[in-house]
């Protein structure tokens, strides 16, 4: 963990430049690990998200415990069961809004063999909460079993864009695999940053693999929320 105490939060109006769409989806299941397949079959459907950096690709998320059944074990082949009210985000420029929803509106993708449906959209704006979490952040080598030099990896680099991390909390590692090997990564929360420093965080990602679901943060409860998180 690392932790700094320190000054006033400032208030900021949330800029549109960069937005969340977030789409409707007619989906069965999935596989648990299912980044690269959603993120290749969005991309051949849509090339220009592989080609803007500014792109970014959710990965399909589920609580960790559904109606008392727990989360998934993919090393079993199990999958993960999507309701009705589960959804597609892919973060994107606004200017390229209306061009991404009538190119991806109604079209139905394979993803390693089931159907994926994708319906309307609603466009979602970031948030200038203080405290954002990112599910995975690629990993250097060692960092897996160190989490301390992970830390002040993400603490230096951020500190060198300009963005002062005061409290940061990283959790469990998972991996993703891909036709060119397997992807370590850590999820990771950022608390107390101001309200532009978190915006530019979601707006910028952290990292590589933004099309896989890495590097993205969405605004979180804290630390509780992140500990409940380890345990999913």
């Amino acid at each position: 963990m690392f932790w700094q105490d320190d000054d006033d939060q400032q208030e900021l109006k949330v800029s549109e430049e960069i937005v969340d769409l977030v789409f409707n989806i007619d989906c069965r299941e999935l596989p648990v690990d299912h980044a690269h397949s959603l993120g290749s079959a969005l991309c051949e459907t849509l090339p220009m998200l592989g080609e803007d950096e500014r792109c970014a690709i959710h990965s399909i998320h589920l609580a960790g415990s559904q109606n008392g059944w727990e989360r998934p074990d993919p090393k079993l082949g199990q999958k993960l069961v999507l309701s009705r009210r589960t959804k597609l985000t892919l973060r994107v420029p606004s200017e390229h809004r209306d061009r991404i929803e009538q190119a991806l509106s109604g079209v139905t993708l394979d993803i390693d063999g089931h159907p994926l449906t994708i319906g309307k959209a609603k466009p979602k704006t970031l948030s200038r909460q203080g405290t954002i979490f990112a599910r995975h952040i690629v990993l250097e080598p060692g960092e897996d079993t160190d989490e301390n030099a992970f830390l002040m990896r993400v603490v230096t680099d951020l500190k060198a864009r300009g963005i002062r991390v005061k409290k940061a909390l990283c959790g469990i590692t998972q991996q993703i695999d891909t036709p060119q090997g397997r992807l370590q990564t850590r999820s990771i929360m950022l608390a107390d940053l101001s309200s532009q420093d978190s915006l530019r965080l979601q707006q910028e990602g952290l990292g590589s693999h933004r099309r896989l679901g890495c590097g993205i943060f969405i605004p979180h409860k804290g630390i509780e929320a992140v500990k409940q998180q380890e345990e999913e």
